[in-house]
């Protein structure tokens, strides 16, 4: 089960966005975290949930479309998603540094 599928808590995009963030594409940094921390598997989850496009996500995160009240509900919850991969992979990033620090030390 993926990240996404695990989130059955409602969004509020309200609160994630202001009436400015609407129109126009979303912040620079926003567009290289969502592409960093989710997957074509997260998008396509939250495209089924919400009845936003795969396509109008994606385009979105690249910027090439611009955040609106229908499709920011998607954005909403690609947010959260990322939340949770960002924090698992520091969790095993961390793993990772442990064990390769041990195997340089010998």
């Amino acid at each position: 089960m993926t990240s996404s599928e695990k989130i059955m808590l409602t969004i509020r995009n309200e609160a994630l966005f202001n009436k400015e963030d609407y129109g126009k594409p979303i912040n620079g940094r926003l567009s290289v975290i969502l592409r960093r921390t989710t997957s074509k598997d997260d998008i396509a989850n939250i495209a089924l949930r919400t009845n936003v496009s795969f396509s109008t996500i994606r385009d979105v995160i690249y910027r090439t479309n611009s955040l609106t009240k229908s499709n920011s509900k998607a954005i909403a919850l690609l947010v959260h998603v990322a939340f949770e991969n960002a924090f698992a992979q520091k969790l095993q990033a961390e793993g990772d540094i442990m064990y390769l620090d041990s195997m340089l030390k010998l």
